[in-house]
């Protein structure tokens, strides 16, 4: 090796070793944009980062490494908090859920890797970069929301929710359209390069200015503009008072035996203080089997309900003794899909159960979240099972289609935990239902940043449907958010509180309703199939 290639081999390395140091940073940096901060553009100036970086990689494998530097960056300062859930809650040790969180990480930063590659292969540059780029970011993100039963955590779309401009195609597209179309953006302002392309003597801004990426990036910002004050659907009926009831149960503490009755007892004296004709009490408030309630208590609370000509809905474990098994409609139901619990031992679902002036009816959770719900038996990492010890983790699942709960004058959308980051199955219940409802205990996840992300994706999903959502949790937060997205009203995390106001209910279909993720993927299946063009 000559004298001058062996001084630039250290110069080449520590090059590569900085671009992935950058693009780490770019990747932890995004989650800015997510709350509790709300700083939307920066996703989109890191993802600007991360396109630019690949578009200068030398080969497709090092782009690849930059997409995973950038999600390594991106997961573990974003989702971390899954530590605590099994650390302080799920009893592993310290090394093994190190580990464990780790490995879960890495496993999400292959989807930025895998988009990286793909944007690079493509021999990404220009106007092809600008059709590449977010068409594996955003398809890959869709991936991740379904594979091996699906993580859409902090999809790049959400960052827009309640106030980034781009959320106004949130009815249309969904949050992956808006993931796309802020990949879109990252990619154009590369094509564009104003930066790089403006004069400094002014001469040629002109040509700057009619780029045909800065006419498009224009043509996205301002038809956000333009759509976010559309009204997609309509109010129906009379607003209803309503009341989330927050009793911020310790985790530790919820499933002990000896603390059941004090839960039992802190929940009916909330629910009836609340003078609102519809109360809501969150996933799980009753530690115990609906068949293990006693009837005086359910009575009182039924009771305090039609006394208002209203309904309490509350999140309650259900137990099915076995060869009783039926819908929440009354129909006879067939054995289906129950993982975690043998046949011919009855059925036990994560339920939301409706007691007043309207008859009894049930919503069952359907989308189960494993290790949490459940133990799956298909999973690898064998040890993971036997190193948590999570109590209420053989749930069955509930039917994929079933009907909003009439409660109160309106037709709830009920769903649970973090059922609520899946759009495409909330839509499933609409547009027959008038408002949603999110019960959720988010305790698991400690005094981290994850609430506050897990809210934002209910804002989000009240932009795609225009309806009201409740949000009922344990310790928070707990929330009305209305139509556009917004927070009327909210309670502080882990304290006993009663979140009251008024729900109006909202008739009609966003386009999302309609159609789901289908117009997202059409168009980025377009974008993929445009590449041919620009050989």
């Amino acid at each position: 090796m000559s004298a001058l290639a062996a001084r630039r081999a250290p110069s080449a390395l520590s090059a590569r070793a900085g671009t992935l140091l950058l693009s780490l940073l770019l990747g932890a940096a995004s989650v800015l944009g997510f709350a509790p901060f709300y700083w939307w553009p920066v996703p989109i100036a890191a993802l600007t980062g991360l396109a630019w970086l690949i578009q200068h990689s030398a080969t497709p494998r090092r782009a690849a490494f930059l997409g995973l530097a950038f999600g390594l960056g991106y997961f573990v300062t974003g989702v971390s908090w899954v530590f605590v859930s099994m650390h302080r809650y799920g009893g592993m040790s310290v090394p093994l859920a190190s580990f464990a969180t780790l490995f879960f990480c890495t496993y999400l930063a292959l989807f930025p890797a895998a988009a990286a590659w793909v944007a690079r292969r493509a021999r990404s540059d220009g106007a092809r970069l600008a059709l590449a780029f977010p068409a594996a970011w955003a398809l890959t993100e869709w991936v991740r929301g379904w594979m091996f039963t699906g993580f859409p955590w902090l999809a790049v779309g959400y960052a827009q929710s309640p106030g980034g401009p781009l959320s106004g195609f949130a009815p249309i597209v969904g949050a992956y359209g808006v993931s796309l179309l802020s990949a879109l953006s990252a990619g154009l302002l590369v094509w564009w390069s104003p930066w790089r392309a403006l004069p400094r003597n002014g001469v040629g801004t002109r040509a700057v200015f009619l780029h045909p990426a800065a006419a498009i990036l224009a043509a996205v910002w301002l038809g956000a503009f333009a759509l976010k004050p559309v009204a997609w659907t309509a109010p129906e009926g009379a607003p209803v008072s309503v009341s989330l009831i927050q009793g911020n149960i310790e985790q530790e503490m919820k499933w002990r035996p000896e603390r059941a009755q004090s839960s039992l007892d802190a929940y009916l004296q909330l629910a009836l203080a609340s003078d609102s004709r519809l109360i809501l009490l969150p996933e799980t408030a009753l530690p115990v089997f609906n068949v293990d309630i006693p009837a005086a208590y359910l009575g009182l609370l039924k009771t305090h309900a039609q006394r208002r000509g209203g309904d309490i809905l509350l999140g309650v474990p259900e137990y099915v003794p076995p060869g009783r098994e039926r819908k929440p409609g009354g129909t006879e139901e067939g054995p289906g899909e129950a993982p975690g619990v043998p046949d011919g031992e009855g059925r036990y679902y994560n339920s939301v159960m409706s007691y007043g002036a309207s008859p009894t009816q049930v919503y069952r959770k359907h989308h189960l979240v494993p290790f949490g719900d459940y133990f799956p038996r298909w999973f690898f990492v064998t040890w993971v099972m036997s190193a948590l010890d999570i109590p209420m983790s053989s749930f069955s699942r509930g039917d994929a289609r079933q009907q909003p709960l009439a409660v109160a004058g309106l037709r709830v959308a009920a769903n649970i935990c973090y059922e609520d980051v899946f759009g495409e199955e909330i839509i499933r219940q609409l547009p027959a239902a008038t408002v949603l409802a999110n019960f959720t205990n988010d305790a698991w996840w400690g005094d981290s940043a994850a609430s506050e992300q897990h809210l934002q994706m209910s804002q989000m999903r009240a932009q795609e449907t225009g309806r009201y959502m409740l949000r009922a949790t344990n310790t928070g937060v707990t929330a009305i958010i209305d139509q556009r997205g917004r927070v009327l009203e909210s309670a502080p995390e882990f304290a006993v509180a009663v979140v009251e106001g008024g729900v109006q209910g909202f008739s009609g279909s966003t386009p999302y309703v309609r159609w789901g993720n289908w117009p997202f993927l059409a168009i980025a299946a377009a974008m993929l199939l445009a590449l041919l063009r620009f050989r």
